[in-house]
């Protein structure tokens, strides 16, 4: 049951939507390197699609109805929309869910030191990163500094033509024979990947003394630059959010321009088709409700108070149906147990450099569609959700009669590794929930890459699902 390339079945008015999309992924992308900046854009988006703040909606006492749009943020790193159907929400809705971390690294609360006369940002690797992957190459600051005053300051250094890169340094070859003998999880440690921020001197005094003499006279330069043009001190450090991902813009990859060459695609190439599909769902009537769902730390289990595993969307599920007429813990149950999901996560392309890891008949290869992973899982589909027979054919139905290109695959060679999702934490609500992406090759490492024609696929398969 080999699948064709997607692209041997579109047109020209096909092809020019599919670039139309891939340009405003590509956008999307590099404006939006973290979990902060993904929300803010969304609830932007959504606002401008006509829906309302579920907290107004809440203070006004709205009565929700058909066609009402509503969506609810957790601390500003998750957010859920919500489009009322026509049948009760008792009867359960139609959900996108997707995340929208990715790896990076984090700088520490206690982070900024003086060595050999350099001014270095200690950090701590957030989520599976291969370390050396971040080495040697221009990396960018983007986060929050929350200040004892109340007040907030953004960071985002190192995206404009005109600012400072920033990165973590490795030992040249000639000097490397020992470090090229270990093992690849160990060539680079995780207390190396210290980002490299400054070298240079304060200016003397105008008699002549001072700077060169003073403790740490680089660091106190690297500090007065943060107090002078963001008013940060060494202190507020402590209650600061500052992730360092690469530097630069999403770009076209190949001759023929058919891929995207960018970072967080995991999982941002499935949060943003589930957006955009969602969004698209704003003028339609609605048999069930519509609901996306783009929550964080997935890469690191989804805890917290903003992960799938809080009872942020359960909660948000409740005040929607309180305001439908619908209030009480029975219904909620109800509703919960009735619904639908796609679990909206990528999944493991074939590389031809890799493929002794993957099954051929049960992978995903780029160009040929949105991919349902049935499972994934590690060591006998341990961590797995494992999505019944009746929804998959259910799944089936929807994408062939809508005439998506989609493709089923597993997560690489039994026993070669595995992985998971969101998938199983709504799962425990007893509704039918099956992983879907978009293929990736490089998953994990600073500059990923995704097919457009899965990536429109993605976005008309989601459609497809929301409309069912």
């Amino acid at each position: 049951m080999e699948r064709e390339s997607a692209w041997k079945r579109y047109d020209e008015a096909q092809l020019e939507e599919l670039e139309t999309l891939a340009n405003g992924y590509k956008e999307f992308i590099s404006k939006n390197k973290t979990e902060r900046e993904c929300c803010n854009a969304a609830e932007d988006m959504a606002k401008a699609a006509g829906y309302i703040s579920l907290d107004d909606a809440i203070r006004q006492n709205k009565q929700l109805k058909a066609g009402d749009k509503v969506y609810a943020t957790s601390h500003g790193k998750a957010i859920m929309l919500v489009q009322l159907g026509k049948a009760p929400l008792e009867q359960g809705a139609n959900i996108l869910g997707a995340h929208i971390d990715s790896p990076r690294l984090d700088v520490k609360q206690n982070p900024l030191y003086e060595k050999d006369g350099f001014t270095l940002l200690d950090t701590h690797y957030y989520g599976g990163i291969k370390k050396y992957q971040w080495v040697s190459i221009p990396l960018a600051l983007h986060g929050v500094v929350a200040k004892t005053d109340g007040s907030v300051v953004q960071v985002s250094i190192g995206e404009a033509s005109d600012d400072p890169v920033f990165c973590v340094t490795d030992l040249l070859p000639h000097l490397g024979a020992k470090q090229l003998e270990k093992k690849g999880s160990e060539v680079v440690e995780g207390e190396d990947l210290d980002l490299l921020v400054g070298n240079r001197f304060a200016a003397a005094a105008e008699d002549g003394e001072g700077a060169s003499d003073e403790k740490d006279p680089v660091r106190k330069f690297t500090l007065g630059l943060l107090e002078e043009r963001y008013g940060i001190t060494e202190e507020d450090f402590l209650s600061a959010e500052l992730e360092i991902v690469p530097a630069g813009p999403a770009r076209d990859l190949g001759f023929d321009r058919s891929m995207v060459l960018g970072y967080g695609q995991d999982d941002r190439v499935c949060s943003y088709t589930s957006l955009v599909a969602q969004l698209a769902m704003a003028d339609a009537e609605l048999d069930r409700c519509a609901v996306c769902i783009l929550v964080d730390k997935e890469e690191i289990g989804s805890v917290g108070a903003t992960g799938m595993e809080s009872a942020f969307f359960e909660n948000t599920m409740a005040e929607v149906m309180a305001l439908a007429g619908e209030p009480g813990d029975l219904p909620l149950r109800r509703a919960l147990k009735s619904s639908r999901m796609l679990s909206s996560d990528v999944s493991a392309g074939v590389d031809p450099a890799y493929e002794s890891v993957f099954e051929s008949k049960n992978s995903a290869y780029l160009g040929r569609g949105l991919v349902f992973n049935k499972y994934t899982g590690a060591r006998g589909k341990s961590g797995s959700n494992d999505a019944r027979a009746e929804y998959m054919a259910h799944i089936r139905r929807v994408m062939d009669e809508a005439g998506v290109a989609f493709q089923t695959a597993e997560l690489g060679r039994v026993d070669a590794g595995g992985g998971g999702t969101i998938a199983f934490i709504p799962a425990r609500f007893g509704m039918d929930v099956i992983d879907s992406g978009v293929p990736v090759l490089s998953m994990h490492s600073p500059w990923e890459v995704t097919s457009k024609a899965d990536i429109y696929e993605a976005k008309r398969g989601y459609e497809a699902f929301l409309k069912a």
